[in-house]
């Protein structure tokens, strides 16, 4: 049997206790949905939108919102009473959809128009995490006195 040894990656790193979050997650066997369809693009370079397919459903009948770091959107189609359907093909079903926000990441706004959601999300990082230059000091060189040497006394010589 062969054993790996991680203490490399561990010394290389600080601060990373969501790895083995991120791990469990990556290896879960949670299916995701494909109802509703989305689209994710990067609008500028912190700026990101998730658009979603949500034909049918009004303003009224969606939710957003952010918990613990995930963004969850859900829909409820209201049903219309004394509507008789000869061929119901508009898939207007209730939807959930969860997304797993990054560190920094924040909601800011979301629109409906043309059958699509639009949420738009934008990473602010804080200063502290932002890269920054360390001057290096120059050592310098051992200070030089200018003062007269001062003799010290001597004892008499005995002889």
């Amino acid at each position: 049997m062969r054993s790996l040894d991680f203490a490399p990656l561990y010394r290389a790193t600080v601060g990373f206790d969501r790895i083995a979050d991120l791990m469990d997650r990556a290896l879960s066997a949670d299916v995701q949905p494909t109802y509703p369809p989305y689209n994710i693009e990067k609008t500028a370079e912190d700026a990101y939108r998730i658009s979603i397919a949500v034909a049918g459903f009004s303003p009224d009948e969606l939710s957003v919102e952010v918990k613990d770091g995930t963004l969850h959107v859900a829909a409820r189609k209201s049903e219309v009473e004394g509507k008789t359907y000869l061929h119901r093909g508009i898939a207007t079903r209730a939807f959930e959809r969860r997304f797993a926000l990054a560190d920094h990441v924040r909601v800011t706004g979301a629109s409906h128009e043309h059958g699509m959601l639009h949420i738009d999300l934008q990473r602010e990082t804080p200063e502290a995490l932002k890269p920054r230059r360390i001057e290096i000091a120059r050592a310098s060189a051992a200070p030089v006195i200018d003062s007269p040497a001062i003799e010290a006394p001597r004892e008499p010589s005995v002889n």
